[in-house]
């Protein structure tokens, strides 16, 4: 079996790297590691982790759908975030860009060998630097198509080499208007699922769908406030349908959302929620589930009230 530890012989390769605040340690690491490989870094920098992710994913893009020829380096991306979610799925915004979180180096090889990976999406708060650089070599290393844990690590067969080469340009059609149509992966997870009711939040229910880490599908019916409350981990969501407001009472902000849109709440900060519509959402995090409450609910709806009530006035 090839070392992953550190790669053989560098592939002609330039990196275009980025991070939010989250990730920028992690990023430094890797890229330090990268240089010490002679292979060329472009890096991006630290920016809040949409913008910073977005720009890797439209320099990546732009050479991946380039009809320039031949090309005498491949270029692809490395982001880093809190949890690796939020850069991989803005940079997965723009055509031809495959980017993939991955939390161990099996599913580096997976990514790579499944789908052509060309942008590594890694997690500054749940990796070290040591298991980072053994994942990103593992990426480096790992040629499209080659056995992997998905596989057995045995070689693919000549019927699903066809279909994974083939998902290479059907992929990109998702979503661009034509006759290629795929349902919502995340909409098919709970489709048919029967929710349970969160009794300490009136209106709410939710299914878990995957263990360690954490994810859920959640719904609240359209009017469901939750109380000022935190956990003792940070989440990832993305809402599915309807629209919610999530004041974050710890940075004094507040993000309005709605279908597509992703937000990240970091471990401890003191957030409250309203539902507008009935509102169903993704939502990852790592751990056992936990909530502390900060207020009441009747003092929950007379803050919204109150801000509400102030905002109309003031228009």
């Amino acid at each position: 079996m090839a070392d992953l530890k550190t790669p053989t012989t560098p592939p002609p390769l330039k990196i275009i790297a980025g991070a939010d605040s989250y990730g920028c340690s992690l990023k430094d690491a890797l890229i330090a590691h990268l240089r010490s490989l002679n292979i060329e870094v472009e890096d991006l920098g630290t920016s809040s982790y949409y913008s910073i992710a977005a720009e890797v994913g439209r320099r990546v893009s732009s050479e991946a759908t380039s009809s320039s020829s031949p090309k005498t380096t491949e270029t692809r991306g490395l982001v880093a975030c809190g949890t690796g979610v939020g850069v991989s799925i803005f940079a997965n915004k723009y055509p031809g860009v495959f980017a993939a979180t991955c939390l161990t180096p099996a599913e580096a090889l997976n990514a790579r060998s499944i789908n052509n990976s060309n942008v590594l999406a890694v997690s500054g708060m749940s990796t070290a630097p040591e298991s980072a650089i053994e994942i990103l070599n593992t990426w480096l290393n790992t040629p499209f198509k080659s056995p992997c844990p998905a596989s057995g690590s045995q070689p693919w067969p000549s019927e699903v080499e066809s279909f994974l080469e083939n998902s290479l340009t059907e992929m990109p059609k998702i979503g661009a208007g034509g006759d290629f149509e795929v349902p919502c992966s995340l909409c098919c997870l709970v489709k048919n699922r029967e929710l349970e009711p969160i009794e300490i939040v009136p209106g709410g229910s939710m299914k878990i769908i995957r263990e360690t880490p954490t994810s859920a599908i959640v719904r609240f019916k359209a009017g469901s406030v939750e109380p000022a409350h935190h956990h003792t981990f940070g989440h990832d969501l993305v809402v599915l349908e309807g629209k919610k407001s999530v004041w974050n009472l710890s940075r004094k902000e507040r993000f309005d959302l709605s279908v597509g849109d992703y937000l990240f709440t970091p471990a401890w900060e003191v957030h409250r929620v309203k539902y507008h519509e009935e509102t169903e959402f993704f939502i990852k995090w790592d751990g056992k589930w936990d909530m502390f409450f900060d207020e009441d609910l009747q003092t929950a709806k007379e803050a919204i009230d109150k801000e509400e009530g102030s905002k109309i006035n003031n228009q």
